[in-house]
This record gives C-alpha cells, structure tokens and sequence, in this order.
C-alpha cells in the first residue's frame, strides 16, 4: 500500500532518531495457530537493526524460531485535534497529529555473545542516559539466560502528520489553537511543529518537513 505522498518520512535520519527517542515499540509475530501477537517491548536501533532482550523462553521466542518474518511498530500520538478547531458541529473533523514508524523485517536469536553484549548495553544507555552501572562484557553468565532478539528490517517505512499538508497561514492557525487549547502536550506538539512560544506569543522558526 503506497503512503499519501505529504505523509511520508523521507529522512531516514529523521526515522531512526524517532525510534531512538521512543521508550515502546512492538513486535507482532505469528503464533502456532496463526495469529498475530503483538507485545510491546524495550528496544534500541543500532547498526540498521533493532534489538530487544527477552527471557530465554516464552511464546514470542518460539513464533519467531518457527516463523522469523516479523513486525514492528512505534508511534507517539502528538496532539489530538478536536472537531471544534474546523466545525462548531461536525464531529467528523476531529483528527490527531501523530508521528509512526513500520518495520517488516526478519528475526533471529542473537547468539554470539560479543553482540548480544553490544545490544544490552545499547539498551542501557538509551534507558539509563546517567550511567551509574557497569556495562556488560561478553564473559557474563548473564548472557546464558538472557535472549536479544534482532529484527533485520527489510521495508521500515515512516509516517507522521504535524500541518506540512497545510498551506503557512492554515499552520499558523491550527499552533494558534493548540496553543490556546493548552493540553499537557501543546507546548511538545508545538515544537516539533516548528514554533515556539515567546512572551505568550506564538513564533514560527522553522517550516518543518521530515
């Protein structure tokens, strides 16, 4: 299925730092009865893989010995848009800002220590920027009873809507009723939009386009 156009994120850059700022992902495999099971999951993008650890055992790790094509998604839900901001009735109009990343890929059980111990410890810095710990070597006993699942993507398409399907004057008015709106994530929503709020006054600094 081909993304509308003004949707799509062109920049590969763009999609892994997003991955990277993300705490949650999820992995939808397929179990023995040929379902979808999607778990969500700690992960971190390194080497153009995502990696995440696992207990030795458990359902997700037998779908994937049994069927290594995977999925894999991470979305960040921005700004929901009520349907005031178009229409004093229409409830149709309600829409939400949204940033989505989709994986396809092949999964496999990392089973050289050197790797595993690079992914764990990718993990860590991503989840514990502070430090305060002592990385893991390839030596551990630890890694004998830990799994780290790599998801080789294949396709890894990203999708994100933040007003850059809007004409400059449209932009300018939907950050104006965010940030009159004032949710617990206007303030975010507005950033990443490319505005920023001076003196109570909203400021466009940059046009953003991913």
């Amino acid at each position: 299925m081909q993304l509308l156009g003004k949707l799509i994120i062109k920049s590969k850059t763009k999609i892994i730092k997003f991955l990277n700022e993300e705490n949650t992902g999820r992995i939808s495999s397929i179990d023995e009865q040929g379902f979808p099971q999607i778990i969500p999951m700690n992960f971190v993008f390194l080497n153009d893989s995502v990696y995440m650890h696992s207990h030795i055992r458990g359902e997700k790790i037998e779908n994937i010995k049994r069927n290594s094509k995977v999925g894999f998604e991470v979305d960040r839900n921005l700004e929901f848009l009520p349907s005031y901001f178009s229409d004093p009735e229409d409830a149709s109009l309600a829409d939400t800002l949204y940033i989505s990343v989709v994986i396809k890929g092949e999964a496999l059980l990392v089973e050289n220590n050197e790797e595993k111990v690079l992914a764990l410890n990718g993990l860590m810095k991503k989840y514990q920027p502070e430090g305060r710990y002592k990385p893991m070597d390839k030596d551990m006993d630890v890694l004998d009873a830990t799994a780290v699942i790599k998801i080789i993507p294949k396709e890894m398409n990203g999708k994100y809507k933040i007003g850059q399907n809007m004409s400059k004057e449209e932009k300018i008015d939907l950050a104006n009723k965010i940030k009159d709106r004032n949710s617990k994530t206007s303030r975010e929503t507005l950033a990443i939009m490319g505005f920023v709020i001076q003196d109570d006054e909203l400021v466009m600094k940059e046009d953003v386009e991913w």
